[in-house]
């Protein structure tokens, strides 16, 4: 599928997507949103796809979010039922995701970010939730998925100031996984990658569930015994990797994954 907006590449079992609109930071527009859906689509259902790695096209940014011009034009703001970038509100995506932030990520470029689930950010990244300069508000899952991940009370000091943050403060403050130098970044993606794909398919995503959802139960013992039937961890108990583990571990070899 040729893309006009973003560009798709697969090496291997991990798919890139990278927002390619550099001439406006890589802000996203209603038609940028829809391919972007349709590409996280194809990797949902690709068998052969087991983890996804996003970033920005340019030096400059990773998403300077909400095409702003594009909407005070008039322009179309219409999102598919993924959410912005197609992935806010994708919760059924078992998948994992690695942000690779090169530049400024701000608005919804922050909040695609933070709907992954590995955060690798250039030295050069800048992070920030500013909507309210502009009247807006971060609605695209930043409100809730920031305060998720490093606590209340330091969301709410980005969050109703729409300071900004670098990638080293935001390593402190646990929303980032590894800071790197701006020409290392795509290579620690890519080996974080790897790291992953050496592990069951089945597992990983079983394990992202239970994280995810587990979260959403009313208690711990909640979580720890409803676990079994999130659909991803049953399918775990049914796959071929359930057998092959234990089986290579037995007979000392590497575990050849199937993903199913």
């Amino acid at each position: 599928m040729a893309y006009e907006f973003i560009t798709v590449a697969r090496e291997g079992p991990v798919t890139t997507v990278t927002l390619n609109r550099p001439e406006v930071m890589n802000a996203l527009h209603s038609p940028a949103h829809f391919e972007l859906a349709e590409a996280f689509d194809a990797f949902s259902a690709d068998p052969g796809q087991w983890v996804a790695i996003v970033t920005g096209a340019g030096e400059r940014a990773f998403s300077a979010g909400n095409d702003l011009k594009h909407q005070a034009g008039g322009g179309a703001m219409q999102s598919p039922p993924s959410g912005f970038a197609g992935l806010t509100l994708r919760f059924d995506l078992t998948k994992p995701l690695i942000a690779a932030v090169n530049g400024v990520a701000m608005g919804g470029g922050f909040e695609i970010a933070l709907a992954c689930d590995v955060i690798v950010a250039s030295e050069a990244a800048v992070f920030a939730l500013p909507e309210p300069r502009v009247g807006l508000a971060a609605l695209a899952g930043g409100l809730h998925r920031l305060p998720r991940a490093i606590g209340a009370k330091r969301a709410m000091g980005m969050i109703l100031t729409g300071r900004r943050v670098s990638a080293a403060e935001g390593l402190e403050l646990g929303f980032v996984n590894e800071v790197t130098a701006p020409g290392e970044l795509m290579a620690s993606a890519r080996r974080w990658a790897a790291q992953i794909c050496e592990l069951s398919p089945m597992s990983i995503r079983a394990s992202k569930q239970a994280v995810y959802q587990g979260l959403d139960e009313p208690s711990l013992e909640a979580a720890i015994k409803g676990q079994n039937r999130y659909p991803a961890v049953a399918a775990l108990y049914r796959s071929e990797d359930f057998v092959e583990g234990p089986m290579a571990f037995a007979q000392k070899r590497p575990p050849q994954w199937k993903g199913r």
